[in-house]
């Protein structure tokens, strides 16, 4: 049954255009981002050979500046009546699709790595047999930490689904509670993984094994910060109301980018920490 503080459905507001389609205002967001992005890389340059700071600070503050302010004003776009028309969300769920079509190829480059040098450890340079892990690897016990993080992200989608399925109930009190539990738990695996990281017994330059280990994980658990801080922003927008049963494809989007890092996840656990498991370090 749904709470005392439903959200109201509304009809759907006509389009503030003699057609449904969007034509994206005056911004100054696309040219500041590509000057923000061009002090990033700068900055990157200038530290790796010159060991310079300050650049990079700026390029990371321009592009979170940026970030911040543009989405911004995409939220305010899709508050306005009329802007955002069935056509126009259909035509965000298409973009929403094919961006996360492109992350599935990004990690599938890192298990392309990660495969060819299991399947054929002889390529290992330098590698004293033709073994995988290489000689000398001591890994993770895949039931200690990564079993433990698999649950809480498996936790996670359950309760991200849980809000979605209040938010069309119009619940608003148990959307907010599963949200606020999905972000909490996001956070938490994130603490784990830090913890795992620290307690590696192998290091970032041990060879082949730890540098596919660190770029697949690792880029792994920068997708679960974005997921969170993704969803902590549709948790803020719920808290204020702005989303319905009818239009909430903000939350929806988040939701899809949710579980799509669930399932890397697990492939990341069965390929890398289970069935690449070697000879376990004791901890």
């Amino acid at each position: 049954m749904a709470s005392s503080t439903d959200m109201t459905a509304t009809a759907e507001p006509a389009p503030l255009h003699k057609h449904p389609y969007h034509l994206v205002d005056p911004s100054p967001w696309p040219l500041a981002g590509a000057f923000a992005g061009g002090a990033l890389v700068l900055g990157i340059v200038l530290l790796a050979h010159y060991g310079i700071h300050w650049m990079l600070y700026l390029g990371v503050a321009s592009v979170l500046a940026t970030m911040f302010f543009w989405w911004r004003d995409v939220i305010r776009e899709s508050r306005t009546p009329g802007m955002h028309t069935p056509v126009v969300r259909i035509g965000l769920r298409y973009g929403m699709m094919l961006f996360i079509a492109s992350e599935v190829m990004f990690f599938v480059a890192f298990f392309w790595a990660y495969f060819h040098y299991a399947l054929y450890p002889q390529h290992v340079s330098g590698a004293v047999e033709a073994i995988w892990p290489p000689k000398g690897i001591l890994t993770f016990d895949p039931f200690g930490l990564p079993f433990l993080n698999t649950m809480i992200l498996l936790l996670s989608g359950c309760t991200v689904t849980w809000a979605h399925h209040a938010l069309l109930h119009n619940d608003r009190k148990s959307l907010i509670a599963g949200l606020a539990l999905t972000v909490a738990l996001g956070l938490s695996f994130t603490a784990f993984q830090v913890v795992e990281y620290a307690e590696a017994p192998f290091k970032f330059t041990g060879g082949v094994y730890p540098s596919t280990f660190f770029l697949a994980t690792g880029f792994h658990g920068f997708h679960v910060m974005v997921g969170t801080i993704f969803l902590a922003v549709c948790l803020v927008r719920a808290i204020k109301g702005h989303f319905s049963a009818q239009r909430h494809f903000g939350f929806e989007a988040a939701a899809w980018y949710w579980h799509f890092v669930d399932v890397v996840w697990l492939f990341l656990f069965v390929c890398i920490y289970f069935l690449g498991a070697g000879e376990i370090a004791e901890h």
